[in-house]
């Protein structure tokens, strides 16, 4: 018989079309072998409502609550007058809570994982004086993102950026406090929260590492492409991930500016994808530009890094694994991204330049890419064959069932 688990995330963990998504899947897909899972979770986007009763199929029970986003951003102000980080009240939500404690204290729980540190609030608010053994998953270094945003604004707004690196730094090591484990994606991001909280804490700062799924992420797999882009005929090269999300936007509007216009001058036939789900008005100015091509939201990423002659991700702002370099990877697809990007892909070093590329200069990405749009796909598998053997999510994954037994305290 199966423990029972209560795992908290911050968006339904499906489909698995964005970094946090991916990750939070393939944990609900471990857990599910090893515990009875009670999830909880919020739907932030009314499309997402249609994958409800597959990802219940993965659990013993869920609770899936609808966030309204323009609701949460004023439940956000309120962090103003509390000293929250902002995304504590954005999250807030009565109706999550009241089924936190009751799944709780009716079954007894005594295991709990929480994904993103916003969820913490509903282990910590329990109406229940019971112990719980209770492990938290930052995935990154939350506030150091909102410094580096803070770095790249102006104004109010690098006001309230710097208010919420420094309310959520104070509120991460809060929790590293009070809960028994505390992970993160990387060796390098657990090393930095190591120095960041008092002595007694830091034996409780682990790594949980992301993995890929080499069976989908593959060129033999079968996958169709649903959008109506002449991709086997074009000349192009690629970017995928989450448009709404200003790292994303930062690093393709970066290369628009940068590096596009010099490639479109030696090779006029060329395209850029940038494929990606809600795409910001900044990144949808950029449709304006030749050769670039905005898709929004698409059925199925691979058939565009399939055809791809190279993958980009050209990151200005970064912390942890970049899950769209892992795919691309996977796909054997040739790929050229920042040092910032490729931040905590350990062990890259022995891929070739010719199907990994890293560098911070433009001129030097924008000659690396030249070079492949002139020339036939050059299918990368050597990255492949490296990222299955170092990168699989059982392998990832396995060190969770470590944390989440008490008895090894």
């Amino acid at each position: 018989m199966k423990e029972k688990l209560l795992y908290l995330c911050h968006r339904i963990p499906y489909p698995p079309n964005k970094g946090d998504k991916i990750a939070a899947y393939n944990i609900l897909k471990f857990l599910n072998q090893h515990f009875d899972v009670y999830l909880g979770c919020f739907i932030d986007n009314p499309e997402d409502n249609q994958y409800q009763e597959y990802v219940r199929s993965l659990c013993k029970e869920a609770c899936f609550v609808p966030l309204n986003p323009n609701l949460a951003k004023l439940k956000g102000i309120s962090a103003f007058a509390s000293g929250l980080p902002i995304t504590v009240p954005h999250y807030g939500s009565r109706t999550l809570q009241k089924w936190v404690n009751q799944t709780v204290n009716s079954l007894s729980l005594d295991k709990v994982f929480v994904f993103s540190s916003c969820m913490a609030q509903f282990v910590l608010n329990r109406d229940s004086a019971g112990t719980l053994h209770h492990v938290m998953h930052f995935v990154d270094i939350d506030s150091d993102k909102w410094r580096q945003y803070a770095e790249k604004t102006h104004g109010v707004m690098r006001w309230i950026y710097q208010r919420e690196h420094h309310t959520l730094e104070k509120y991460e090591k809060y929790l590293a406090k009070q809960f028994n484990t505390s992970c993160f994606v990387t060796d390098a991001e657990t090393a930095m929260f190591k120095n960041m909280v008092e002595a007694p804490y830091k034996d409780r700062i682990k790594t949980l590492g992301n993995g890929i799924d080499t069976n989908y992420f593959s060129p033999s797999a079968k996958h169709e492409l649903a959008e109506k882009y002449p991709l086997e005929l074009q000349n192009y090269i690629v970017f995928t991930g989450a448009m709404d999300y200003w790292a994303n936007v930062d690093a393709v509007v970066w290369f628009a500016e940068n590096i596009w216009p010099s490639i479109r001058k030696l090779v006029p036939n060329s395209y850029f994808y940038i494929v990606g789900s809600s795409p910001t008005k900044q990144v949808q100015k950029l449709d304006s530009i030749a050769g670039i091509i905005i898709t929004g939201r698409v059925e199925d990423v691979r058939p565009y890094l399939h055809h791809a002659k190279a993958s980009v991700a050209p990151m200005q702002i970064a912390r942890g694994v970049q899950n769209k370099i892992l795919e691309a990877m996977s796909m054997e697809c040739p790929v050229t991204a920042t040092t910032l990007g490729i931040e905590g892909i350990d062990g890259i070093e022995i891929i070739p330049d010719s199907y990994l590329y890293i560098s911070d200069s433009a001129e030097n990405i924008t000659q690396w890419l030249t070079d492949k749009l002139n020339h036939e796909n050059k299918s990368a598998q050597v990255s492949r064959n490296w990222l299955k053997e170092n990168y699989s999510w059982s392998a990832r994954l396995s060190p969770l069932l470590h944390y989440l037994d008490s008895s090894l305290e």
